[in-house]
């Protein structure tokens, strides 16, 4: 699978780099306080993270005063295993090398199934920072060395967070797993739960 970077053309349907505000201090912290685990590992909320002053740029700058958490998924992964969406942008900021896998969420087909040849890598360098697009599907970046890696992940509060009401159906509805979270899994990516299958074709890998 070819690897673009986050800089190149390709990427501008998906997002674009962040290079208005200073991350140094979110990176430094997310190296310093929070762990790269054996597997995959999210936190929606950190709050070593959140007490920077960068929470009050990303507010103010990023998401129009709107409250937002800052969190992180690090770990090791290879995979891509789902594809989720927001109604808002993510902020990916990396505090090392990742790959991101990304679609479209207009290429989503009858039945809520994706194709996952349509997607698509870039590389996200260690120090850069992305707004993915609400529109972009996405998951867990992946690892470019055996070291694994760290991103902090920025959204509007509350995103992630346990549902409170009942879900379901055969409309969009039944892809929600979390607030603000839609959901397609692949069958190979280790769901047990009520998560909606629907990835078409391989399970990526990096």
């Amino acid at each position: 699978m070819k690897t673009l970077n986050v800089t190149d053309p390709e990427f501008k349907k998906y997002g674009r780099v962040v290079d208005e505000i200073d991350f140094s201090g979110l990176i430094e912290a997310l190296k310093e306080k929070t762990p790269c685990p054996e597997d995959c590992a999210y936190e929606p909320s950190i709050a070593d993270l959140e007490s920077l002053p960068v929470k009050g740029e990303l507010e103010r700058i990023i998401y129009g005063e709107l409250p937002i958490q800052i969190g992180y998924c690090n770990g090791h992964n290879l995979k891509l295993n789902a594809v989720e969406y927001h109604r808002s942008s993510e902020i990916n900021v990396a505090a090392t090398d990742v790959i991101l896998l990304l679609g479209k969420e207009e290429d989503i087909e009858e039945g809520f199934t994706y194709d996952t040849g349509k997607m698509e890598a870039f590389l996200l360098p260690a120090g850069k920072a992305v707004e993915l697009y609400a529109t972009s599907l996405h998951y867990a970046p992946c690892q470019t060395s055996e070291e694994g890696f760290r991103v902090s992940i920025v959204l509007p509060k509350g995103t992630n967070e346990p549902l409170t009401g009942s879900h379901g159906g055969e409309f969009e509805d039944s892809l929600i797993t979390a607030r603000n979270k839609w959901l397609i899994g692949h069958p190979e990516g280790g769901f047990t739960g009520s998560e909606h299958i629907g990835l078409k074709g391989e399970n990526l890998e990096v």
